[in-house]
């Protein structure tokens, strides 16, 4: 039975090759997958591999480094709605409350991105620490709070943490 048309040839007929594919072509979000001496084969898009859904994307390290990236963006971002609420006083004010509505947006979306690439303890760990060690810090250089010995050695092992956390991701 011949595929209806139109298809996008993605490779040329290879009559040499065996085990790789000699024709595949491409209609909706289905794959036409000619291999030589076989049948027609349609597979769905979603069977292939992520670089060959996606042609042109960046590749697994951009991939995974732009992760991070959206992973310590959406930290700063959730430090920012955490302090803004703070001056929100119960979401009574209306700029604060706002702005705290806005960047919960923001780091909300840009964690579920890097959440694509990063596993989710991980990036979820990483997120609420850098979260907590920026609202430790808006706290004691803006807000005045008490900067004593023991709540700096408890951010510190957060800091630990979320560097273990790193290094051990692959």
């Amino acid at each position: 039975m011949e595929p209806p048309i139109p298809l996008r040839l993605l490779a040329k007929p290879n009559p040499s090759a065996k085990a790789e594919l000699a024709v595949a072509a491409v209609r909706n979000a289905d794959v036409l997958v000619v291999r030589p001496g076989d049948a027609y084969i349609w597979i769905s898009r979603n069977d292939l591999p992520y670089r060959e859904q996606c042609p042109g994307r960046p590749g697994p390290f951009m991939e995974g480094l732009m992760a991070w990236v959206y992973l310590l963006l959406a930290g700063v971002f959730e430090v920012i709605w955490a302090s803004t609420m703070k001056h929100s006083d119960g979401f009574t004010k209306l700029t604060p409350t706002i702005i705290t509505i806005i960047t919960m947006i923001i780091s909300f979306g840009l964690l579920s991105v890097a959440m694509k690439s990063l596993p989710l303890g991980t990036a979820y760990a990483i997120w609420t620490g850098i979260g907590a060690v920026g609202a430790f810090c808006v706290g004691i250089f803006i807000l005045g709070e008490a900067a004593t010995l023991f709540r700096i050695a408890s951010v510190a092992l957060i800091i630990l943490g979320l560097v273990g956390l790193k290094v051990s991701t692959p």
